[in-house]
């Protein structure tokens, strides 16, 4: 019997719907895999439909024809290594989150997913049924276990999979990033591998869909928990491992190891692939946004530009009389920096338009936050207009202090297909321009430098919508404002923890009232990227309506 065994890792990107182009990537992969000499070519959890589908996979006709896809792209298996491919199954016994064994044309084998994630953005027990606990499967001289991603972050099927013969554990992953995430998967599964003393390749999807992100970043553990292989953050990948027999059984010789990126740079990089991902799959390929010379703008400008290049970014300056000229000047040197198009349309024609024709309605009343508000709804429609007329989409720019205070104004500066900063605080926009302006990486678009000039980063923010207007005038200093929505937020803590931490109680309760009080405006909010595990969709749901306030 062989003592080397060749797995090949393909780390792609699917698109969800799109079985003809998830086929053809599959099949690419494995085309590689037979050209390297590989005895198998693993892709990851769902692939054949992209993932997550949500109530897709509760239509008849997806999942049949995501079914024919699948017996389709099997008799292309042929005289090579076998295919590991995850899809649907359904069948008279229940609807199957399925890892599909594709080998000499026909489907070999499929390993049932039993672990059905219900937290976060998971809610697969609606969707699919739990299966059996599948046992291992051969693939020449190799038994190997397929824990289907969940499975894998419990005890019982591993372990299952090594009692019934298995040497190596290979677990298929759509496991979308949050902040960090990759060291818990990490420590998770190493507790595996020490567990049932068997090594274990951890293979995930990458690429955006819709508010989620798939890092991919997968990796190989020999037994107690040694990485032998480290795949790179946030990019497709094809790599080759090699396993070997010796006397404690089979090992992986070490293969490629790329350098995880830090918590910053992470969550950047999540930012480019979400929008590029979000637009290019949506069939879009450039973008449009309101430039005010504030430092939000700026870095939606920047993402921009490195997610698809500054020539197809379209910035436009939309002043009125309380636009100051630092703000005009700060717009166009971000625009100068980054080499994108710059145009300025006033709102002042329009804002009058707008107060004559309310005049008789408006009459013994005082300037509010209702003129205020009028200014961001007319940028809103003139940047529609645009989106409308040359087909790029419209980027909105708020971040997730705003997001969560309702520091925003709905079909105003809310109005936009895509909010790349949707789930980062404001304390951490800042620090992002800083990290943007000191690194360049390869997968980015846009020029290296300092393309988010130093006066945005350190003047105060302002909504420039009346005179002498300061953000601080409605809100606590971002600093403070920060750290009670990430112990709301993020951490659930109730009223009296938050005050026993040092805050001002009657602070935290405007902030607390704030949060629930906005609800309604973050349901008619554009998609972001997800950076968190409490990111404003379905990592919290939270009602529109609802009158219980902590008492603290």
């Amino acid at each position: 019997m062989a003592d080397r065994f060749r797995l090949t890792l393909a780390q792609l990107n699917a698109t969800v719907g799109d079985f003809a182009g998830n086929a053809a990537k599959a099949l690419a992969a494995w085309q590689a895999g037979r050209d390297a000499g590989a005895d198998m070519v693993a892709l990851p959890e769902m692939f054949l439909t992209g993932y997550q589908t949500q109530d897709l996979v509760l239509k008849p006709a997806f999942v049949r024809d995501a079914m024919a896809a699948m017996e389709a792209l099997a008799l292309q298996i042929k005289g090579g290594p076998a295919l590991g491919i995850g899809a649907p199954y359904w069948d008279e016994s229940g609807h199957y989150n399925a890892w599909w064994i594709l080998r000499e044309g026909r489907v070999e084998a499929r390993i049932l997913k039993h672990h059905l994630p219900h937290v976060d953005v998971f809610d697969e027990m609606r969707i699919f049924d739990s299966g059996a606990i599948s046992g291992p499967y051969r693939i020449g001289p190799l038994v190997i276990g397929s824990p289907v991603c969940e499975d894998a972050w419990h005890q019982d099927v591993a372990e299952t999979l090594a009692e019934t013969g298995a040497e190596i554990l290979l677990v298929p992953n759509g496991s979308p990033y949050y902040r960090d995430k990759h060291d818990l998967r990490l420590n998770l599964m190493v507790s595996r591998v020490v567990e049932t003393g068997l090594p274990l390749v951890y293979l995930n999807m990458v690429g955006g869909q819709d508010d989620q992100l798939f890092d991919g970043a997968s990796f190989v553990l020999n037994r107690h928990g040694a990485l032998a292989a480290q795949l790179p953050a946030f990019g497709e990948a094809i790599e080759h491992i090699d396993f070997t027999r010796g006397a404690e059984g089979w090992q992986a010789e070490p293969g490629p190891f790329t350098e995880q990126p830090d918590a910053w740079e992470q969550d950047y990089h999540a930012m480019v692939l979400g929008l590029r991902d979000y637009l290019g799959k949506s069939g879009f390929s450039k973008v449009v946004l309101g430039l005010s010379g504030g430092i939000d703008s700026a870095l939606v400008a920047v993402i921009a530009a490195d997610a698809f290049g500054p020539e197809n970014v379209h910035c436009v300056m939309l002043p009125s009389r309380f636009t100051s000229q630092g703000s005009l000047d700060d717009a166009a040197d971000v625009a100068r920096r980054i080499g994108c198009r710059l145009d300025t349309v006033s709102i002042e024609g329009s804002r009058d338009a707008v107060s004559d024709a309310l005049a008789h309605l408006m009459v013994g009343t005082k300037p509010d936050v209702t003129e205020e508000n009028i200014q961001s709804r007319l940028r809103g429609v003139m940047l529609m207009a645009l989106s409308n007329k040359f087909g790029g989409m419209l980027l909105t720019t708020g971040n997730k202090s705003e997001m969560a205070v309702g520091y925003c104004t709905i079909y105003g500066d809310m109005s936009g297909g895509y909010n790349p900063l949707k789930d980062l605080y404001k304390t951490r926009v800042f620090e992002t321009c800083r990290w943007r302006n000191a690194h360049h990486r390869p997968w980015m678009k846009g020029p290296e430098g300092e393309v988010v000039p130093p006066q945005i980063i350190t003047k105060p923010p302002s909504a420039e919508l009346r005179e002498n207007q300061k953000d601080q005038d409605s809100l606590p200093p971002y600093e403070v404002l920060d750290a009670i929505l990430e112990r709301l937020v993020e951490r659930d803590q109730s009223v009296a923890e938050i005050v026993a931490a040092g805050f001002e109680r009657a602070t935290v309760k405007r902030i607390e009232h704030l949060l629930y009080i906005s609800e309604w405006k973050r349901f008619q909010s554009a998609p972001g990227p997800r950076l968190t595990m409490r990111a404003f969709w379905l990592d919290r749901r939270y009602p529109m309506v609802n009158r219980w306030r902590d008492p603290g």
